[in-house]
């Protein structure tokens, strides 16, 4: 069966503009996705298997649309009952792919990737045995880039300092084989070139004002004005070689300053590099 192309654009549309509403976590799937593509391949799976990965990696927090901005947007430590209202959004993601014509293609990650090897995880707490694959890749590539991007209550953590705490629960939550093949993408420049980055070449930007992160495109020019939405302030952009410096203008954006835009260029490149014959196997 041939892959609707536009179908899968309008689901990449989808998770982006999601991704928007939490304000700390840009780019993050676009870099699960190019992780994901790279560990399937260092893992031994084919070219073929590796991009079905990635495109789990891209819609893996689809369900997040349901959950409250209230608490995806909280500063803070999240109480109890925030957090189980967080752990429905696996349920909320597949509930939306099994209405969806493409959503077999990504329901096992959707729905498992916060599961554990040992069965503690949510939403199920399936035994590792019962988790596929590509769902325990994401699990393990979702962790690096939470643990390698900036939160409100920490600092990036480095990539080999990340590393270390994920191996404290090989066997436990994360595939061993999995971990070791992170491990062994780090010792060259691979995870570099995403970590940090919200499209291929494209830094993340550190927001003068609050220190939060935001993302610009491939598009942006020398002077061009950006947005934080996380404390709506207004800024300039100055190029300085390849790469952007962020100038606090003084002054805070309008509501329609702030609105949520998905990342074309990246959306369109990710879904040229995909067959026409991805499938389940």
């Amino acid at each position: 069966m041939q892959l609707n192309k536009e179908l899968l654009s309008s689901l990449l549309v989808m998770a982006d503009v999601i991704e928007a509403r939490d304000t700390y976590t840009g780019g993050h799937v676009w870099r699960v996705s190019q992780l994901a593509k790279l560990l399937a391949v260092k893992h031994g799976l084919s070219n073929h298997e590796a991009i079905h990965a990635s495109v789990g990696g891209y819609l893996h927090d689809i369900g997040k649309v349901g959950i409250p901005d209230s608490i995806l947007r909280k500063t803070g430590k999240l109480d109890d009952a925030e957090f189980e209202t967080i752990k429905t959004h696996p349920i909320i993601g597949a509930n939306l792919m099994n209405e969806h014509p493409l959503g077999y293609l990504v329901l096992d990650v959707v729905l498992h990737h916060h599961e554990r090897l040992d069965g503690r995880g949510y939403p199920h707490g399936l035994d590792g045995d019962k988790l596929s694959l590509n769902a325990q890749i994401i699990s393990v590539v979702d962790a690096f880039d939470a643990l390698t991007s900036l939160r409100p209550y920490r600092r990036r953590t480095k990539i080999e300092d990340a590393l270390s705490i994920l191996m404290k629960d090989s066997g436990s939550q994360f595939n061993p084989e999995l971990l070791a093949a992170l491990n062994s993408l780090s010792l060259g420049s691979a995870l570099t070139h995403i970590v940090g980055h919200s499209d291929e070449g494209i830094p993340l930007i550190d927001c003068p004002a609050c220190g939060a992160v935001f993302t610009i495109t491939r598009q942006t020019q020398n002077g061009d004005l950006a947005f934080c939405r996380t404390c709506t302030a207004k800024i300039v952009l100055h190029k300085k070689d390849d790469l952007f410096e962020a100038e606090f203008s003084g002054s805070t954006g309008a509501p329609r300053d702030l609105l949520p835009v998905p990342n074309m260029d990246v959306i369109n490149d990710f879904v040229k590099k995909i067959p026409v014959t991805l499938d389940v196997k």
